[in-house]
């Protein structure tokens, strides 16, 4: 490297690169050391302050091409024309390079932060070489020849805006092409419709400029390049390509990108495909008058704006072209690893298979319900189809939303992003070229990727197959109200409607609020499979219970049965606790006139002369008063007071009002040993073995004899056959009477024997 600064510039220059060569021995040979400051542990080369910590492992090319913007900083201050010859050097050592890489021969280079910016210098390229006194009137040659710019509808969002408002032109002057319907892939131009947009514009006086795409931002389609670089050429038209395909031409693999290399213009993007932070991107143009693409600012005379190049030379002369290929290899072979491997995993479809040479696989999770094939003939299936079909295909969406999530959290080395497609929907991509050369994705990150995909299958299906009878039982329940939340990829969200509840009202409701955080305490209390959440009602301020994900066989009558009588008893609570407070005041009313009753009594009884301090003293002691005790006790059940002398008297607690029993499900059932609630019985099924169904039936039969549980119909037996020791009925009745009050003695006494005649 210093080599060749030697031959373009002084020893000043070999010196700078004696430095750079050292910087990188440092760096190459960099260790962690620990020091005993504070108890911390640094890295050697880690930045201090805040940013100590939170760089990623860029490697030692990504320290090359950083190094690169110091080292342009440095250069610079040079003598001009020692500077001129060495940027001139740099910026057509680094556009030759970049053209034989990618296979385009004769081109001029223009590298740019941004990756629009080329794109619009060429289509100012365009507009120049087309109109010949635009430098002179300016949009005044436009007015009778208005230019057409054409951009695919697959093209990056935004892109159109962006060229209007850099050549300052209106939006009527973009024309979207649209992408096939009928025949080839879903993202790839319609050429055909293109033609004729074309024939159209050119007889109404326009000027057209093309833009198309090696790989679409969302899939990574290639568009017909062949094609439509002989529809440019009968035309006139200026071809522009642009994606994340065009990386494979490194690779010299014959495929419908190489057609790209006869396009009038390309735009790369090395930095993301090689993985070397803050490299510009390169546009790769082929024009005969410098004078034009000056103007267009394609090129310039400031070194300034030729050090961009710099990084990227100094990267490419470290990685060397062995290491370039290896690298964009290395990403295709990712690729192609994860669309053999789900090929074979069942409920996963793949939008890309027909690009065999695309480094993008975009996949997402599917299913077919078995109640959605057979179509019903009755007569309202046509209006109700488009509904179905947008209800089925938002819970894909969420669930693939979810699925996605989980991936990214468990793999993230594999770089994958979450996107939605007009026409599929949400689906995953997997684009290492933009992600493995910075994440270090290996081929056992995509093995590992498939292995989290297929665990997380059943619980994707699970759910979806729950859903629609989660919802029907939600609606056939009173009290309860189905809500569609298409963003919630659980089994479903369900709102208790209390008596209070405004329906037709989306303002805060304070009441259903505390039920529904009472209901979701009790409900994640049950220790079940299911998670529940509370959050807001869809486009509404109304809470609601959101049901979470099911991995196994959930029984859905019991869980909105839960939920439904959970709500209830929870609401019936409250208003108990809402009442208390004029209960309990009336109550103290109430006792209060009953003293001042009871005192009025007592003086009639006692006289007035045992009021007297020292005489009722005397009084009392020759003739003591036999007052009877009397009290009050107050029933918070029934509401009212109660006379205490029955307690005092017969020594014994009054029955009372019995308080109201706690609201149960009808349908409650007994669980086996261990098994967590919502989940199905597996009593009868197939599921239990031959070794275990005895064992498990037995368990349950005891557990129901314990319980109390009543004998199922048909088993009844006739009539009660009494026990030989049995006292007779008569004596049965006397003895039923002592079930709320004490045991009896003949309880604890020791069983007798029975005599050998009786057994």
């Amino acid at each position: 490297m210093d080599a060749s600064l030697e031959k373009i510039a002084d020893p000043t220059l070999a010196e700078m690169g004696k430095n750079l060569k050292e910087a990188m021995k440092m760096l190459e040979h960099s260790q962690r050391r620990t020091e005993e400051e504070n108890g911390k542990k640094l890295v050697s080369g880690d930045i201090p302050g805040p940013l100590q910590g939170r760089i990623q492992n860029i490697g030692e090319q990504g320290h090359i091409a950083l190094l690169g913007h110091s080292l342009g900083a440095y250069i610079s201050t040079l003598d001009k024309e020692k500077l001129r010859k060495l940027t001139t050097r740099i910026l057509s050592d680094t556009t030759l390079w970049l053209c034989r890489i990618f296979r385009y021969e004769n081109g001029c280079a223009y590298f740019h932060e941004e990756e629009r910016e080329g794109l619009a210098k060429i289509c100012r390229l365009a507009l120049h070489s087309c109109y010949e006194d635009f430098v002179v009137d300016g949009f005044n040659v436009l007015y009778n020849k208005k230019p057409v710019i054409y951009l695919s509808a697959a093209a990056r969002p935004g892109l159109g805006q962006y060229l209007c408002n850099q050549l300052g032109l209106p939006f009527p002057c973009l024309c979207r092409v649209p992408c096939n319907t009928m025949f080839g892939s879903q993202h790839q131009m319609d050429v055909a419709f293109l033609e004729k947009l074309i024939k159209e514009d050119l007889e109404r006086g326009k000027l057209p400029l093309l833009v198309a795409n090696a790989g679409t931002a969302a899939v990574g389609h290639t568009d017909k390049i062949g094609r439509l670089k002989e529809l440019c050429e009968q035309y006139g038209i200026w071809l522009h390509v642009e994606g994340v395909n065009l990386a494979t031409l490194a690779l010299g693999v014959s495929s419908s990108v190489l057609a790209a290399t006869k396009c009038d213009s390309m735009t790369l993007t090395p930095g993301p495909w090689l993985g070397l932070p803050a490299v510009p991107a390169v546009t790769l143009y082929k024009h005969d008058d410098p004078a034009l693409t000056l103007v267009a600012g394609l090129t310039s005379n400031k070194p300034a704006d030729k050090l961009r190049a710099l990084p990227l030379w100094l990267s490419l002369q470290y990685l060397g072209l062995d290491g370039i290929v290896e690298r964009i290899k290395h990403a295709c072979q990712l690729s192609q690893r994860l669309q053999e491997s789900l090929k074979k995993v069942n409920h996963i479809k793949i939008l890309v298979e027909d690009e065999l040479s695309s480094p993008v696989v975009v996949f997402r999770f599917f299913q077919e319900l078995p109640g959605s094939d057979p179509v019903p003939t009755t007569v309202p299936v046509p209006n109700m189809a488009p509904s179905t079909v947008g209800r089925e295909r938002h819970s894909c969406d969420a669930l693939n939303r979810w699925l996605g999530e989980q991936l990214k959290q468990l793999v993230p080395a594999s770089g994958l992003t979450v996107m939605d497609l007009e026409v599929e929907g949400v689906c995953i991509r997997f684009s290492p070229l933009t992600t493995a050369a910075v994440l270090g994705t290996r081929g056992e990150d995509v093995d590992q990727l498939v292995a989290c995909i297929q665990s997380k299958l059943p619980v994707l299906t699970c759910t979806l197959q729950l859903r629609e009878e989660f919802k029907q039982e939600v609606t056939g329940t009173a009290g309860l109200l189905h809500v569609d939340d298409p963003n919630w990829p659980g089994i479903g969200v369900v709102r208790y409607e209390h008596a209070n509840d405004d329906k037709s009202s989306l303002k805060l409701d304070p009441e259903g609020e505390k039920i529904h955080a009472g209901l979701l305490k009790k409900l994640n209390e049950l220790e079940s499979d299911l998670t529940f959440k509370m959050g807001p009602e869809y486009k509404s301020m109304k809470s609601c219970i959101y049901v979470g994900m099911a991995s196994d066989d959930v029984d859905i009558s019991e869980l909105v049965e839960t939920i439904a009588v959970t709500a209830r008893e929870i609401e019936e609570n409250s208003r108990l606790l809402e009442n208390m407070t004029e209960v309990v005041r009336k109550g103290i009313q109430e006792a209060q006139v009953q003293l001042r009753k009871a005192n009025e009594e007592r003086l009639l009884e006692e006289g007035v002369l045992r009021q007297i301090p020292v005489v009722g003293s005397v009084l009392n002691w020759f003739s003591p008063v036999q007052a009877s005790q009397k009290g009050r006790t107050f029933n918070l059940t029934a509401g009212s007071l109660e006379s205490t002398e029955h307690t005092y008297v017969y020594k014994a607690q009054g029955a009372g009002v019995t308080p109201p029993q706690t609201p149960s499900g009808t349908r409650a059932k007994q669980r086996l040993p261990g098994q967590k609630p919502f989940k199905r019985s597996l009593r009868g099924s197939d599921a239990l073995s031959e070794t275990s169904s005895v064992s498990h039936v037995e368990d349950l039969e005891k557990l129901e004899h314990l319980s109390g549980a009543p004998e199922p119909d048909g088993l009844e037996p006739s009539g009660p056959e009494p026990h030989p020791g049995a006292p007779p009925p008569q004596e049965a009745e006397r003895t039923g009477a002592f079930q709320n009050g004490a045991q009896r003695p003949e309880d604890d006494r020791p069983q007798v024997e029975e005599p050998e005649s009786l057994r």
